[in-house]
């Protein structure tokens, strides 16, 4: 991973990212209409799996026997004709179940409605313009807009949902260069990390012939006078290993307009270390490159400085190491503001001088006890943003520490944005909770002044709905934080209830208040949701991170079993009614907690997981993980992913509760290898009666670019299953 960047994509798209769904399933028959709400699970009919060809293969690993029957599916689906044909039978098994649920369409009418509301990115301010993307409400992907002022009327710039008849390719990154006149833009498709660059001119609307391929794992960043951009960029891949092979060769390169890009300048590269990742940031000034090198998931950079004014931009090493975060926040002249965990592990600010050589860090402002989770430095001043028992709370200090005063924050939630540059005090920022989409204000750091920008219309009255933060003990005593959303009416009657789990614990990642209008589908039903923020997660700082990884790792699956049992013990919901969810790293979590705990669980959503945690490494970003998970050539670290790795560890002639494995057939991130390996061995295996099935998307990757049509067919199938297999009775809203 790369950085402050990957970690960015990482949040989006494996924490919080939703799944998509193949286009197909947008129409498909449903027998939902006219099966009884009240159809008795447990008299389904039974399920003719598609025959899984299985391979005598049989590896010998540190004086361990591993079988691995169904490597094959490891292959390409756009190259392996055999793989493409499996994820055929699959899908047509399980499209032919999800058909037989009652209130699928419910769902998906009632999702359709809830996604259905006008909604706004956070802007960014660039030459007196402001840039923003905004959705109308059911639109796949959402256009970006420009006004002439934040009074101005949005006059569109890109539609990104004609860029493809399904709606797959994305509009991704994207930059307004310094005077606002030219505007750098990132186009993914089918959900794919990989990245083309192009470039557009914000007066005409005209797309000008520049183009950059193979972008991954990258900011875009303009130079001071808007003539060219600096990128990342792996080397071109082997053909045939585009979506699979390991990512290797990270580098910096500048691009000027009008040129190739076959005459780029080459910036920075490590050849002696091709693991390690380069993200390239200009000062606002425009004076300064600043490189953050990484070589894993973990916050442990060096920084490298380059003086832009000198013509052959040598590149310096500000920062030693792979030992601490580095977060650039801002610059005045050569002075720079970081963000560190040096000596601080829930983070300080600090400054360091890149004109001179081996410069300490200079505290600015100290560590306390919530943990500082961003800064920006705006006109004169720096907006700070902690995370307070998984919650945000933000204040304003001047340059040299000393408090302003707090960031009146709406209330309860989390709150994002706070971009902008020295020397403009205005910011903009969204703030928003489980049951309050996100609404966008403005913010002057001079005078504190707040205002609406953009609050959205909702089909639904979030007062209807109660927010409770909730503290439990773990299998070894420790306290962990868990969110509860339900109806108040619900609450006032204590009522247990069908109940969703959601967990993910790794990579420092916290899972903080969100709206979700999928989740919202499930709410008004009469079902509740519950968010843990488990050990691994970022919630409190590197302590809270330690805890959950490498040997630490079971930690995190007994903090989710232990918040499944604190739900059902203190009558939130009732045996037989709890479901559990997870998305990447969060369904490594729920495949290796079913296997511990088949009988705690009613449902299972293992969604995009890791599920093979003895060959993870081997493919596109799984060699960044080995800071969460270890390497699995090395026998100590073997042992315990072995002992816990999802697709080894199924036990046949336990009873094991109805799972519905997600994945996509072109995710380059967490290959679907993963799922595919796993599915086939709970097929196999002798694990009671319950479907346990695959739902294979189409044209999409790991999370980021699903189009909206797709995510709610995804989850009406998804919370369909799970409302089914917990007895939740899905009406008409």
């Amino acid at each position: 991973m790369t950085g402050s960047t990957y970690r960015a994509a990482l949040i989006c798209a494996l924490a919080l990212g939703a799944l998509s769904a193949p286009c197909a399933r947008a129409n498909a028959p449903d027998a939902a209409a006219s099966a009884p709400r009240s159809a008795n699970k447990d008299s389904m009919p039974a399920i003719r799996y598609p025959a899984t060809r299985a391979l005598p293969l049989i590896e010998e690993k540190f004086g361990e026997s591993i079988a691995d029957p169904y490597r094959w599916l490891e292959n390409d689906v756009r190259t392996d004709k055999e793989v493409e044909a499996w994820v055929g039978a699959q899908n047509r098994v399980t499209d032919a179940y999800l058909a037989t649920l009652p209130g699928r369409e419910i769902l998906r009418a009632r999702m359709r409605a809830l996604f259905d509301y006008a909604r706004y990115s956070v802007p960014r301010k660039a030459g007196g313009r402001i840039f923003h993307l905004f959705n109308t409400g059911l639109q796949n992907q959402s256009p970006l807009y420009v006004r002439e002022g934040a009074e101005g009327a949005p006059r569109l710039l890109i539609d990104p949902n004609g860029f493809a008849r399904d709606g797959a390719t994305a509009l991704a990154e994207w930059e307004p260069s310094p005077d606002g006149r030219r505007l750098v833009y990132a186009v993914q498709d089918g959900g794919t990390d990989w990245r083309t660059v192009h470039v557009l001119d914000v007066d005409s609307g005209a797309v000008l012939p520049d183009r950059v391929d193979w972008v991954k794992f990258s900011r875009l960043e303009w130079d001071r006078a808007g003539e060219g951009f600096f990128y990342s960029r792996f080397p071109a891949p082997e053909k045939g290993r585009e979506f699979l092979g390991a990512d290797l060769g990270h580098a910096v390169y500048y691009h000027r307009l009008g040129t190739d890009q076959s005459a780029d300048r080459l910036v920075y590269r490590t050849p002696d270390h091709p693991k390690w990742n380069h993200s390239a940031q200009v000062t606002d000034d425009g004076a300064w490159l600043v490189i953050t090198t990484s070589e894993g998931t973990d916050p442990r950079y060096a920084v490298t400085v380059i003086d832009l004014a000198d013509p052959k931009w040598k590149p310096r090493r500000l920062v030693s190491g792979l030992d601490h975060e580095w977060r650039l926040v801002g610059s005045v002249a050569s002075r720079m503001w970081f963000i560190t965990d040096r000596d601080a592990p829930r983070g300080r600010l600090v400054t360091l001088d890149a004109a001179r050589r081996r410069a300490a860090p200079v505290e600015v402002v100290a560590q306390r006890a919530d943990t500082l989770a961003g800064a920006s430095m705006i006109g004169r001043r720096i907006i700070l943003a902690y995370m307070s028992k998984a919650q945000s709370v933000a204040e304003l200090v001047e340059l040299d520490g000393r408090f302003v005063g707090p960031v009146p924050l709406p209330g309860i939630g989390t709150a994002a944005g706070f971009g902008g540059k020295a020397g403009d005090p205005e910011t903009f920022f969204s703030f928003s909770g489980f049951t309050t989409p996100g609404t966008i204000y403005r913010f002057n750091t001079d005078t504190g002044a707040i205002a609406e920008f953009a609050r959205p219309r909702l089909a639904f009255d979030p007062e209807d709905y109660e927010e409770e933060q909730l503290f439990y003990a773990s299998k070894d005593g420790t306290k962990v934080p868990m969110f509860v959303v339900r109806k108040k009416a619900l609450a006032r009657t204590r009522t247990p209830a069908p109940t969703l789990l959601y967990g993910y614990g790794g990579f420092n990642i916290p899972l903080t208040p969100g709206y979700s209008a999928t989740r919202m589908a499930w709410l008004e039903q009469g079902g509740v949701i519950a968010v843990a923020n488990l050990r691994g997660g970022g919630e409190f700082g590197r302590e809270w991170h330690d805890a959950g990884r490498l040997a630490n790792k079971q930690n995190v699956f007994d903090d989710f079993i232990a918040a499944g049992e604190y739900l059902i013990d203190n009558a939130y919901t009732g045996a037989g009614q709890l479901a559990i969810e997870g998305r990447s790293n969060g369904g490594l979590l729920v495949g290796a907690v079913v296997n511990q705990r088949p009988d705690l669980f009613a449902a299972a959503l293992p969604a995009v997981g890791v599920m093979d945690m003895l060959r993870f490494d081997q493919f596109t970003a799984g060699r960044y993980w080995v800071d969460d998970y270890g390497y699995p050539d090395k026998e100590a670290d073997f042992k315990i992913l072995r002992g816990y790795s999802p697709y080894h560890n199924i036990r046949p002639g336990v009873d094991y509760p109805a799972i519905l494995v997600t994945t996509a057939d072109t995710d380059d991130r967490v290959v679907p290898g993963h799922s595919f390996k796993y599915a086939a061995a709970l097929q196999a295996a002798q694990i009671g009666p319950k479907p346990h099935l695959i739902r294979i998307e189409t044209r999409a990757g790991h999370g980021s670019g699903k189009p909206v049509d797709k995510l709610i067919a995804e989850y009406a199938d998804s919370y369909a299953f799970l409302a089914h297999w917990t007895g939740l009775e899905v009406t008409p809203k």
